[in-house]
């Protein structure tokens, strides 16, 4: 199974799905060992339809994604608004229309189903050396729970460019996504998909990044709602000096799934990477799933690469799966490292501020505060973090009553 190198037209793609009893079965068989290895279609049918039993499904709560294994009969499940940024969108693409496909390759099926289910792809793109002050906000708004939508939405930084451009996902639908990033030599990206939902919404995404030489991406998955949301990034750092910086924050109520399978590749030589997720999760059924895989490939000398995921569980219930992954396929790099840490709050931190004066119920919340804040402080975007800090709260609020 090889995967195409270029944007194919539709009835170009591999042959992604086979059976795995029969795989097993077949001499010589190694099952898919890493994130690398994946296979590429885009054609929904030879990924079939997921058991949970697949390496990147059985965390996952497939039976409620049913509804996105297919290509919806009437995309009319979300609207978009562009508010002042419509002079950044550009012509939609259709399907192999450059720079639709430059990067992205769906590697499971509904990746497979937003690509076909996308006749037109959105495109967002920032003009060479043009630096965008106030971030471009596209505003998609779920039509009702029973309402179905697939996208496909190209994100490109001509050269030397700078910007901030945020999803923000609220309303309920039932939405399978692509979001192809791509950041041309000497550009500074940043892209932040915030996911407000209401509960009863399901959302998938793949999120599929090129960064050039010299480049700078911020990738920020923010969820705060939804009934069953999967956000996947994955981001190759190809250019020499590029930089690639990964910041995740949720938290998870009674009956949701908050996840994200992060895949970092270090291509480049002297390339940057960190990934930083944090999540807290309260209520019965409860359930966080965070999959982080980082590669450093052969010619990804002088690397510099960091992950890690911290779970903060604050009642009984809630469950946190961290999986870390590292590869590295060369020896001449900086460092790299790896980390994943789930509890319940820290007893020495309690005490130390309970000693000092201050109630069980509110040295909790100056914890959880505390632990979340780090990530909301890293967007950079006043007015965004007062709106995260005050949901979290909102949060807390609900936890104490």
């Amino acid at each position: 199974m090889t995967a195409p190198t270029t944007a194919p037209a539709e009835a170009q793609h591999t042959n992604a799905h086979v059976d795995p009893a029969a795989q097993v079965a077949a001499a010589g068989f190694v099952p898919v060992q890493t994130r690398s290895e994946r296979p590429h279609s885009f054609a929904p049918a030879d990924f079939g339809a997921p058991t949970g039993r697949e390496v990147n499904w059985k965390h996952t709560p497939v039976a409620r994604l049913a509804s996105l294994f297919d290509v919806a009969a009437e995309n009319d499940g979300v609207t978009y608004d562009f508010g002042t940024a419509q002079q950044y969108v550009a012509a939609p693409l259709a399907a192999g229309a450059a720079p639709r496909g430059d990067v992205f390759l769906p590697e499971d099926v509904t990746s497979a189903v937003a690509w076909q289910g996308s006749a037109e792809a959105l495109h967002i793109r920032i003009p060479r050396e043009t630096e965008v002050a106030e971030p471009i906000l596209v505003t998609i708004t779920g039509q009702g729970a029973e309402r179905r939508a697939d996208a496909h939405i190209v994100i490109e930084a001509l050269e030397h460019s700078a910007a901030t451009v945020v999803l923000q996902h609220t309303g309920a639908a039932q939405y399978a996504q692509n979001v192809e990033i791509i950041a041309r030599d000497g550009s500074k990206l940043t892209v932040i998909s915030l996911q407000q939902w209401q509960d009863d919404a399901i959302h998938t995404a793949s999120h599929q990044a090129r960064v050039h030489a010299d480049a700078t991406l911020k990738h920020f998955v923010i969820t705060f709602g939804g009934g069953v949301v999967r956000v996947n990034p994955n981001i190759e750092l190809a250019g020499t000096g590029s930089e690639g910086y990964l910041y995740g924050l949720s938290y998870a109520d009674a009956g949701q799934h908050f996840e994200s399978q992060v895949f970092l590749h270090h291509k480049g030589a002297h390339t940057t990477g960190d990934v930083l997720y944090k999540g807290a999760l309260q209520g019965a059924g409860a359930h966080s799933v965070w999959i982080g895989d980082v590669l450093i490939g052969p010619d990804a000398t002088g690397t510099n690469s960091y992950e890690a995921n911290r779970n903060l569980v604050l009642t009984e219930g809630a469950r946190a799966d961290s999986i870390p992954n590292l590869e590295i396929q060369t020896g001449d790099i900086q460092g790299a490292g790896h980390a994943s840490a789930t509890g319940r709050f820290d007893d020495e931190q309690l005490f130390y501020l309970q000693a000092r004066g201050i109630s069980e119920e509110e040295a909790r919340r100056l914890v959880v505060l505390g632990f979340l804040t780090d990530i909301v402080q890293r967007l950079g975007i006043p007015v965004l973090e007062a709106e995260l800090l005050a949901a979290i709260e909102t949060e807390l609020a609900a936890v104490n009553a």
